[in-house]
């Protein structure tokens, strides 16, 4: 069997797709290889999924990106998210933590917000690249907040995160566990977090909801999906063989403690959270007109 992951060897799909396959083969008596194709913001090895004869032998990881946001902003895609893929399972979700470098002015949300009203596109938001959660996050913080924000895109998280702590930049969207270890050596300062609940990692950090701001949780996400047409027999095994893995104390350890939330559940779980996910961010990019790069 193959997991395919669109991404680049090391990043924390590849990690995760890595311990889930040494557990799913265990309960599924086969081999399971990982196979890379990044590229295309994810798409060209989403595409090798999709494509994929539909008989239980190819799936992989399906994100945030390539699943609910590239549709809207390309016009020109390899494949139908909708129409191509079959939902698995809902891997992990990583809850965006607003963060601003120590030496900021701005000690909460709320006095960022009152300077950034008084002075329009005053406040930039550093982000990974165009399209992605991070930029898309700025975005919806902005029109939420009714405060004009000046997006900076970067080629990746890193240079992003130089920038904001060298001052560059007013503030980010990043996930938790890329942000953690900066806040714990005094390095960045967290404002907010855009969950549903504080993070237990940064317990004093209040809610985007706490905060006044209904409805503004947001993450990073991904899980596994099959080519459509793939029985949903097999679908139902693949499922099994992923709960069962997303419940060994490795892997609990392994999402949680960082700061991310443990996914698990039905494949039509994740389908109607997929779709809430596709309606949600395919308004945002029509709305601010955003198109690929």
């Amino acid at each position: 069997m193959t997991l395919v992951v669109p991404y680049a060897p090391g990043g924390s799909s590849d990690t995760r797709a890595r311990m889930l396959a040494a557990k799913m083969q265990q309960t599924l008596g086969q081999t399971i290889i990982v196979e890379n194709k990044a590229g295309g913001g994810g798409n060209i090895g989403t595409a090798q999924i999709a494509k994929a004869a539909p008989d239980g032998y190819t799936f992989g990881i399906g994100n945030f990106a390539p699943l609910s946001v590239n549709k809207a902003m390309m016009p020109k895609m390899p494949f139908d998210p909708d129409k191509d893929l079959a939902p698995i399972i809902l891997i992990e979700r990583g809850p965006l933590v607003l963060v601003v470098p120590e030496k900021s002015q701005f000690k909460s949300f709320n006095e960022m917000m009152s300077f950034g009203k008084a002075h329009p596109d005053k406040i930039s938001f550093a982000s990974a690249g165009v399209g992605g959660a991070y930029h898309l996050a700025g975005e919806l913080l902005s029109e939420a907040t009714g405060v004009p924000m000046v997006h900076v895109p970067y080629k990746g998280g890193g240079p992003a995160t130089t920038d904001l702590l060298a001052g560059q930049v007013t503030f980010m969207f990043d996930m938790a566990p890329a942000v953690l270890p900066h806040i714990k050596e005094h390095k960045m300062r967290a404002l907010a977090v855009a969950n549903e609940k504080r993070l237990p990692q940064l317990p004093d950090v209040p809610t985007l909801d706490e905060l006044g701001l209904k409805n503004m949780a947001m993450s990073n996400w991904f899980g596994l999906v099959a080519p459509k047409g793939t029985p949903p027999a097999i679908i139902a095994k693949l499922n099994e063989a992923a709960n069962k893995a997303l419940k060994e104390p490795e892997l609990v350890k392994a999402i949680t403690e960082p700061g991310n939330i443990m996914g698990g559940g039905t494949p039509e779980q994740f389908l109607t959270f997929v779709s809430g996910e596709t309606a949600r961010w395919s308004k945002v990019v029509k709305d601010k007109k955003i198109t690929a790069e």
